[in-house]
């Protein structure tokens, strides 16, 4: 699988580096939500910019990972998205709820930042 998972403080980021097959999406799923438990990670980050295409069967496996993070207790930021790819998103009606999306990693750290430190005394 060529997915690159990084850790970050409290994040994990995970760069999915080639398209993958429909095995290793699931492997990924299940990779990063034990991941996340296993870290106790608060965030999950995973940048998508290498994909030419995301079907409805990476758009489910997405919106999988964003909930079964979230159970865990992290919220999930999917970055990296390219216009061509968001375009056909919409045309097809792929519905990416509760997804949150970003530009890039910078973007996707200072959303993550802001839903799990709003309240603290050095939010940003």
């Amino acid at each position: 699988m060529s997915v690159a998972i990084l850790h970050h403080g409290e994040y994990v980021i995970a760069s999915i580096q080639s398209d993958l097959s429909d095995r290793e999406v699931m492997a990924l799923r299940d990779d990063l939500a034990n991941r996340v438990g296993e870290r106790r990670a608060r965030g999950l980050i995973v940048d998508v910019a290498a994909l030419d295409v995301i079907d409805s069967f990476v758009a489910r496996a997405l919106r999988t990972i964003a909930e079964t993070t979230q159970m865990r207790g992290a919220e999930t930021v999917i970055v990296g998205i390219q216009p061509d790819v968001a375009i056909a998103m919409v045309q097809f009606r792929l519905n990416l709820e509760p997804l949150r999306a970003a530009l890039d990693l910078d973007e996707g750290i200072q959303i993550l930042d802001r839903l799990l430190h709003r309240g603290s005394p050095d939010a940003r």
